[in-house]
């Protein structure tokens, strides 16, 4: 994996639990998150933190991303296929090495973020799925970033660091 990679597919959930709905497009407002996602509410309706309308937001709720590459290594690895959208993240990259974009301002298609944190496997999703991906999916789970800067995310939108 180099630097610059792709935005290969999208998924937002209007709710907390139900399924991942795959976008042609969506739009990423800074200080929000993905419109029509469940962590875009100013009171939280995910399932992992609390906050309602009196409190700031809390940093790292706004995008998800995860590699295709992990997701496939899982399969090949651990005998664990994912459905479509199953990884509850948002955005599916290939080529681009989400871990090393912790604390790093990068690009997806126009839209600015700042990765927050990985975004580690956690029980609620092994229950979810009724797999045993904590393993599978330790330190490949993903990235939590912050939305700096609006925009519109879609398939095909080059994903590269900025800082």
């Amino acid at each position: 994996m180099n630097g610059v990679g792709t935005a290969e597919r999208i998924y937002t959930a209007p709710d907390a639990g139900v399924e991942m709905v795959e976008r042609s497009d969506v739009e990423a407002v800074a200080g929000r998150g993905l419109r029509g996602d469940r962590y875009f509410s100013d009171i939280k309706t995910g399932t992992f933190v609390t906050w309602d309308a009196d409190e700031d937001r809390k940093d790292g709720y706004d995008l998800t991303l995860i590699e295709a590459e992990a997701v496939e290594a899982i399969e090949r690895e651990a005998g664990i296929e994912l459905a479509p959208g199953e990884h509850r993240r948002n955005v599916v990259t290939r080529d681009v090495a989400l871990n090393h974009l912790v604390g790093t301002r990068f690009r997806v298609g126009s839209v600015v973020c700042r990765g927050h944190r990985l975004c580690e496997p956690c029980g609620y999703l092994q229950d979810l799925l009724g797999e045993d991906v904590l393993d599978a999916l330790a330190h490949r789970g993903g990235l939590r970033a912050d939305v700096l800067e609006t925009g519109v995310i879609r398939p095909g939108d080059t994903v590269e660091p900025l800082d």
